[in-house]
C-alpha cells in the first residue's frame, strides 16, 4: 500500500509540473529595455503566450498575447528566430519592442505587434498590421540606423490567377507615430530592380506559351507605374495581349485585353496609377 500511495503522489507531482517544463522564454533586450516572450506547446498548439516588458528593471507591461487578427491566440512566428526584438523603429531614441505572430491557414498570415512607451500613461502601446501571406522583415535598407518594413503587395494574390502564379510587388513600410506609411516611392532603384526581374521571368514564359503569365506581367506592371511609366506600360500590354502572351489558367476568360483592361483599373484603385 505505501509503495503504491509513493507512485501516486510522484505522478501527481508529474502532472502539475508538466506545463512549466514546456514553457518556452524568448528575451531581447536594447538600452534599457528588455522584451520576455512566454509561451508553452508548440506548433499549431500554443498556450499561455504572454509578453512582459521592462525598462530598467522596472517592469511597465505585462499582459497576455491577443491579435485582432487570428481570433484566440497566434502562434508565434515561425521565421526561425526569436518572435520577439527590440529595436527604435520609430527613431525617437526610445526602442520599442516587437513581436512576430503567424495566424496559420493557407497562405496566411504574418501578424506584427509594435508596442511603443507612451510616457502619457507609463506604459507601452500596441499597433499591430496584418502582413499576409509575404511576411516582413526590418531592414535599415539606407545604412543610416533606420529601419523599414520590407513586404510585397498581397492584394495582387488570386486577383488575376491562381496564388502559384501570382507575383506580388515590393511594399516599403516605415512606422512612425503608432503609424505604418508607405515609403516604397523612396526606394525607385529596388522598384525597377524588381520589375526587370519580373519582365525577365515574363519572357521567359511568353517563349514556351507558358498558359499563365498574367500574375507576373501584373506585378511589372505596378512596378513600372510606381515609377511613373504609364506609356510603356500600356504599349507593351497592348502588344503582349495581340500576341497572345496574357494569359490565365485560373480565369480564362479574362486573359488578353479583358485583363489589361482589369489591370489598369485595379492599379489605378490601388494607387499605382496616379
Amino acid at each position: 500500500m505505501r509503495r503504491v500511495l509513493v507512485i501516486t503522489i510522484v505522478a501527481a507531482m508529474c502532472l502539475i509540473a508538466a506545463p512549466a517544463a514546456f514553457a518556452t522564454t524568448e528575451t531581447a533586450q536594447a538600452g534599457n529595455v528588455t522584451a520576455t516572450f512566454t509561451f508553452q506547446g508548440k506548433f499549431p498548439d500554443y498556450t499561455g503566450q504572454t509578453l512582459e516588458i521592462a525598462q530598467g528593471g522596472t517592469v511597465f507591461y505585462d499582459e497576455p498575447v491577443v491579435s485582432n487578427f487570428c481570433g484566440e491566440l497566434c502562434a508565434p512566428g515561425i521565421t526561425g528566430k526569436s518572435a520577439v526584438e527590440v529595436v527604435d523603429v520609430e527613431h525617437t531614441g526610445q526602442p520599442d519592442v516587437v513581436l512576430d505572430l503567424y495566424s496559420g491557414g493557407a497562405h496566411c498570415c504574418t501578424i506584427v505587434q509594435i508596442f511603443s512607451f507612451d510616457p502619457g500613461t507609463m506604459t507601452y502601446v500596441k499597433t499591430e498590421r496584418n502582413f499576409g501571406d509575404p511576411g516582413v522583415r526590418i531592414s535599415d535598407l539606407r545604412h543610416n540606423g533606420r529601419f523599414e518594413f520590407v513586404t510585397a503587395d498581397d492584394s495582387f494574390a488570386y486577383e488575376f490567377t491562381d496564388y502559384a502564379g501570382s507575383a506580388l510587388p515590393l511594399e516599403i513600410l516605415s512606422f512612425s507615430n503608432r503609424h505604418f506609411t508607405n515609403v516604397t516611392d523612396s526606394y525607385p532603384r529596388l522598384v525597377a530592380k524588381e520589375a526587370a526581374l519580373y519582365l525577365k521571368f515574363f519572357k521567359e514564359d511568353a517563349s514556351t506559351h507558358y498558359q499563365d503569365s498574367v500574375g507576373l506581367a501584373a506585378a511589372w506592371a505596378a512596378d513600372e507605374e510606381r515609377l511613373g511609366h504609364g506609356s510603356l506600360v500600356k504599349t507593351f500590354l497592348a502588344q503582349q495581349a495581340s500576341q497572345g502572351h496574357l494569359n490565365s489558367a485560373l480565369y480564362p476568360q479574362q486573359s488578353g485585353q479583358r485583363f489589361v483592361a482589369k489591370l489598369l483599373r485595379f492599379l489605378r484603385t490601388h494607387g499605382y496609377i496616379r
